[in-house]
């Protein structure tokens, strides 16, 4: 995966007019350091802010950052091809920078259900039981009741009270539904602040799941005001064998080792830049095998059902704070049906599967697929990261 990690590969098609930030792990500060990303660099973020989450709150962080550029302030830290290149695991020099997840105290939240053609899939898990055998079949008895006519309601109208009250008579409603066209949109935590991995890390799967597959999607920042002030690319990994046979196995399902990456950098909102270029975005998905499968498919932001300021109020607002802002998953239209291993069977993971996440405008977050009990533990939290802050004199 290493030759994978290049700045032509990893950075936005026109990253010479956009503001990356990240994080970088530097071994020389035993901790990370927000960064910013430039082609031949990155550059210490410190004397602006100390961690991401307080950058993203400061109302003029992009000019403060312009205006630091090239001096001084903003000391280089490492070359970029070289960090990007360190953050494979498997070849990693511990004495020199690495890159991770460009997020530090923000909680990471995830919205579910945002597009028709994922949502049809969850029905289809639940109605399934997580049993990958059983998915074809159902998937033809679903579509046959819902058919598409999905696409064309706005959750929480009139239209979709309708539908609603169609539906349970007969006897085809489901809890996914009620999110998917619902009034109240479903916005869970898909894993605690620091333990998301970023660009080139491996990313994790249980070894008990054979039906799991990547959930690639834009992911916001969001200041703790409420507004949003960047976007970057994330795979919320899912094990669709657990979630399917339990929505209350929502956690088993979401949140283990390595089952979150984010990056390879938040690209701030400026007059180049803003959510309307999120709701516009293209994802492209690439999943490649060790044997030889490829799995290649694009979706596009302007069918999600729900506004991403929208998904942004349900998270947070006046009912719910959130004093160090958050990273927040908008959700997926993914949940590959392409047979694999057995016919009718569909998608799922094979440990060293090169899983790219795409999209022009925020560049390639790239991982590589391994067991969750294999792959480096979490272990650097909140208190190293306030240890580590405070050894370098910069809280």
């Amino acid at each position: 995966m290493r030759a994978e990690l290049t700045p032509s590969a990893i950075l936005p098609a026109d990253h010479d007019v956009a503001i990356l930030v990240g994080r970088a792990f530097v071994p020389a500060f035993a901790g990370p350091a927000p960064v910013l990303a430039r082609t031949d660099g990155l550059y210490d973020l410190s004397a602006i802010a100390p961690t991401t989450s307080e950058l993203f709150a400061r109302d003029d962080a992009v000019a403060a950052i312009t205006a630091a550029m090239g001096t001084a302030a903003l000391p280089k830290l490492a070359a970029l091809d070289a960090a990007l290149a360190n953050s494979d695991p498997a070849e990693r020099d511990a004495g020199a920078p690495w890159l991770l997840a460009p997020c530090d105290w923000q909680p990471i939240k995830a919205s579910g259900v945002t597009f028709v053609a994922s949502m049809l899939e969850r029905v289809i898990e639940e109605q399934a039981r997580g049993d990958p055998a059983r998915a074809e079949a159902t998937r033809r008895a679903i579509t046959a009741v819902i058919g598409d006519n999905l696409a064309r309601v706005v959750p929480g109208s009139p239209e979709a009270a309708e539908l609603k009250r169609v539906l349970v008579e007969g006897k085809a409603w489901s809890q996914y539904l009620e999110v998917g066209i619902g009034p109240d949109a479903e916005v869970f935590t898909k894993c605690a602040p620091l333990s998301a991995v970023g660009v080139g890390a491996d990313i994790g799967v249980l070894a008990r799941s054979t039906w799991n597959n990547p959930e690639p999607e834009i992911v916001l920042a969001v200041a703790p005001s409420g507004r949003t002030v960047g976007a970057t690319l994330g795979n919320d990994v899912n094990l669709r064998d657990f979630e399917g046979r339990s929505a209350l196995l929502l956690g088993k399902a979401k949140d283990n080792n390595a089952s979150c990456a984010i990056g390879p950098f938040v690209r701030l909102f400026d007059d180049r830049y803003g959510i309307d270029d999120v709701r516009r975005a293209d994802i492209a998905l690439n999943v490649t095998g060790e044997e030889g499968f490829v799995l290649d498919d694009v979706s596009s932001m302007a069918k999600i059902s729900r506004d991403p300021l929208d998904l942004v109020k349900a998270a947070m607002g006046p009912e719910h704070q959130y004093p160090d802002g958050v990273m927040l998953f908008l959700g997926t239209m993914f949940a590959p049906t392409k047979d694999r291993f057995a016919a009718g069977q569909g998608f799922t993971h094979a440990i060293g599967d090169i899983v790219r996440v795409s999209t022009p405008t925020l560049g390639t977050l790239v991982n590589r697929v391994d067991h969750c009990h294999r792959i480096e533990p979490w272990t650097f939290g909140a208190a190293a990261l306030a240890r580590s802050l405070s050894r370098r004199g910069v809280l």
